[in-house]
């Protein structure tokens, strides 16, 4: 049996979804300069802004060029933690009259240690976060494909790592079209420095 009229009233969850290649190719030209809408094919760069819930994933997604992306992500900010001049005091005078031996290779490692990476580095959360936020920048908000949870709250829907994850997937897919080296110049000039990290 079924009441003749709901009880509740139905859930508006419309979310508008770009279609356009013209606004897509302003979002490349913006993160990655001059003539960056050229540097993906069009299937490449509709596939990295598209999220796996985006028509229950039967276009295809984003989610493996991500994984290649945060890799060289990654890469780059260790590099540029390396680089970075050591904070650390130097060690105390030995009362034998030893030297610690130094080396200019070895000089950034310290850089690397887990309580110092945790003092320069952020939580996955607040990365994700950042990311999301040059994402925003860039314009990414705009032509992401995806489906909101709750179309009224996307912080709910986990916008921020979807954001994060289709600029990562950005860099993944350069990666794979023009190489390691461009990919790595990317994420240095267009991601590590809008965040503050310079390598």
């Amino acid at each position: 049996m079924t009441a003749p009229f709901r009880s509740k009233p139905p859930v508006q969850n419309l979310f508008v979804v770009n279609h356009d290649p013209n606004r897509l190719d302003d979002v490349y030209i913006n993160m990655l300069g001059t003539n960056g809408d050229r540097l993906l094919t069009e299937e490449v760069k509709w596939l990295a802004v598209t999220h796996k819930s985006f028509d229950h994933g039967r276009r295809g997604f984003n989610e493996r060029l991500a994984f290649l992306g945060r890799r060289i992500y990654n890469l780059q900010i260790s590099l540029a933690l390396i680089h970075k001049p050591s904070s650390n005091p130097p060690p105390p005078p030995d009362s034998y009259g030893r030297v610690p031996f130094q080396h200019l290779a070895l000089e950034g490692l310290e850089n690397l240690t887990e309580e110092s990476k945790s003092l320069t580095t952020e939580t996955k959360n607040q990365a994700r976060k950042r990311l999301a936020q040059l994402a925003e920048r860039y314009g990414f908000g705009n032509v992401i494909r995806w489906k909101p949870k709750r179309a009224s709250n996307l912080y709910s829907s986990g916008y921020e790592m979807v954001y994060a994850q289709a600029i990562l997937a950005v860099v993944g897919a350069i990666a794979l079209q023009r190489g390691g080296e461009v990919a790595n110049k990317i994420v240095r000039e267009r991601i590590l420095d809008p965040l503050g990290l310079q390598s």
